[in-house]
């Protein structure tokens, strides 16, 4: 169980009657989590957050008519306080940082390993530094260069130099002990700019924080 917190309301949206089974039969015997509803599409998945109130949205990225993306836009748009963690067979990067650009917590590959699964989906929850480490881990490896064409949104001109400086250490995977052996500042220093950061941009955690630091080229990681 996350310390503080009581079972989290969660909302498995998918198309696919077997992998919601799957979802609910890894979710049902642990304490953390309360199954709320089920939805088989973006549209139904719109409709029950209004009706069942969840906390956690676990939502599939392709379905149709209309796919995960946007309904996690729309979600967000409504109900800005659920959390909504994609679930996909594959890490694509187009994906992820839309995905990320709606609003949404982070990601699940649906062929991980159950008890992985749980961790993983645990540590983003609990906002985990360790899994932005492991998420910026999989965005360098598959895309090295900023994107050329931004979208309209935050940028890095909105945070001082010392933010941005931290921004581009969360963006490699540090944590806020790390970053501040490194600026030589106190840990409770880091906490108090990470929040700032976040308030700036209009981001909810680490991990999104992340997909804007490699959007925007604010990293240092993967370049010679």
């Amino acid at each position: 169980m996350i310390p503080n917190h009581q079972p989290f309301r969660v909302l498995i949206v998918d198309d696919h009657p077997l992998a919601r089974k799957a979802i609910r039969s890894m979710l049902e015997p642990v304490s953390d989590f309360y199954i709320v509803g089920e939805a088989s599409s973006g549209e139904e998945a719109i409709l029950l957050c209004g009706e069942v109130a969840p906390e956690v949205v676990l939502m599939d990225i392709h379905m149709s008519p209309m796919d995960g993306l946007e309904a996690t836009r729309r979600i967000k748009q409504v109900y800005g306080a659920i959390r909504i963690i994609m679930l996909t067979v594959s890490d694509d990067v187009a994906d992820l940082f839309t995905a990320l650009q709606f609003g949404a917590q982070g990601y699940l590959l649906k062929n991980m390993d159950p008890d992985e699964w749980l961790t993983y989906l645990r540590a983003l929850l609990d906002d985990n530094s360790e899994v932005a480490r492991g998420m910026a881990d999989k965005l360098f490896q598959r895309f090295r260069a900023p994107v050329s064409a931004l979208t309209e949104g935050p940028t890095p001109s909105m945070l001082t130099s010392r933010e941005q400086e931290i921004t581009t250490y969360v963006a490699e995977g540090d944590n806020n002990r790390q970053i501040a052996e490194k600026l030589l500042i106190s840990e409770h220093t880091v906490k108090n700019h990470m929040k700032n950061i976040l308030v700036k941009l209009g981001l909810d955690n680490r991990v999104q924080l992340t997909g804007f630091a490699i959007k925007h080229g604010m990293t240092r990681k993967g370049q010679n």
